[in-house]
């Protein structure tokens, strides 16, 4: 079976500044296992818990990971692995540290992905 390793960087000055503010979320609807990974456009770590998927059609679901993923939040950077076309709750994430060269860090579980309504947008 093929393996999709896909790395979600985000390096702007913007992103820095805005991690601090975590945007409240509106339920908008049941939570789901997976998401399609050909949807995704955009990811936003809000904090050590709290990932922000941004889909196709500018669709928001939010990831709440069941327990903290250390420095998750503060390096704003993340791999995983999957062999399917989806991104699910059963996947692991992996904390890239910026070094040198990026550096795998602490590997979390993902939660479900609540589609949502993110407030000031």
């Amino acid at each position: 079976m093929r393996r999709l390793l896909v790395v979600i960087a985000l390096l702007s000055a913007t992103a820095a500044a805005a991690r601090d503010t975590i945007p409240v979320a509106t339920s908008e609807g049941k939570p789901v296992d997976c998401i399609p990974l050909t949807q995704i456009r955009e990811s936003r770590v809000r904090d050590d818990r709290t990932i922000d998927f941004v889909m196709s059609g500018r669709k928001v679901y939010r990831n709440t990971l069941p327990y903290a993923c250390p420095s998750l939040g503060s390096e704003q950077r993340f791999s995983y692995a999957t062999s399917l076309s989806q991104l699910c709750s059963s996947d692991i994430i992996t904390v890239l540290y910026q070094t040198p060269d990026l550096m795998r860090g602490p590997s979390c579980g993902l939660g479900q992905f609540q589609p949502a309504t993110l407030a000031g947008r």
